[in-house]
């Protein structure tokens, strides 16, 4: 097995006229845009619209990269800015309606992250998070799904950790709330 590259050697190669070398960090890392996007617009079809996006972004900026920060960071970033603003453009709202919800009973952190696993309940989650205001669900998709720590959070987003704890704190208590009330 060929021996790993690593993402400053693929930028530098890249810029250096190796367009494979892109390929390569585009293959890395699609699968993580797709659902960062995913989670933030919770539809396949936007999703897969922003990562073209995020990746054609790449592929021009990508001369601007400045080695500072890590390019998952750099990337990150883009795809954040990115999903909010495909959700301006379209100004994309999604409320799905079920016939027969279940009682799901959240109350703790440990009942909502058990509450992913199951499929009828991440619909119902995807649904609920489109209602949750940009920031709020942006840092709740970055803790929950992505599993980032504050610090990386802050990192990523350039907000501080306090802000980002309290629209955390926001977007949780909204999202029991409303998951509560998805299921009458």
């Amino acid at each position: 097995m060929p021996e790993e590259i690593s993402d400053f050697d693929l930028v530098r190669r890249f810029l250096n006229g190796d367009e494979y070398s892109f390929n390569l960090l585009a293959r890395k890392y699609q699968t993580k845009i797709y659902w960062h996007a995913r989670k933030m617009t919770g539809n396949h079809l936007d999703a897969d619209e922003i990562v073209q996006e995020v990746l054609l972004v790449l592929y021009e900026k990508l001369k601007n990269f400045n080695f500072e920060s890590s390019l998952f960071t750099w990337i990150y970033r883009i795809t954040i800015t990115r999903s909010i603003n495909y959700l301006k453009r379209q100004k994309l709202r999604k409320f799905v309606s079920f016939d027969a919800p279940e009682n799901i009973g959240l109350s703790t952190e440990e009942d909502l992250v058990k509450t992913v696993e199951d499929k009828e309940k991440l619909k119902k989650l995807d649904s609920v998070l489109q209602q949750l205001p940009e920031k709020q669900r942006e840092v709740f998709i970055l803790r929950h799904f992505e599993e980032l720590t504050y610090e990386e959070i802050a990192n990523l987003t350039g907000k501080s950790i306090g802000g980002l704890k309290a629209n955390y704190f926001h977007a949780f208590d909204k999202v029991i709330k409303l998951m509560r009330n998805e299921n009458g």
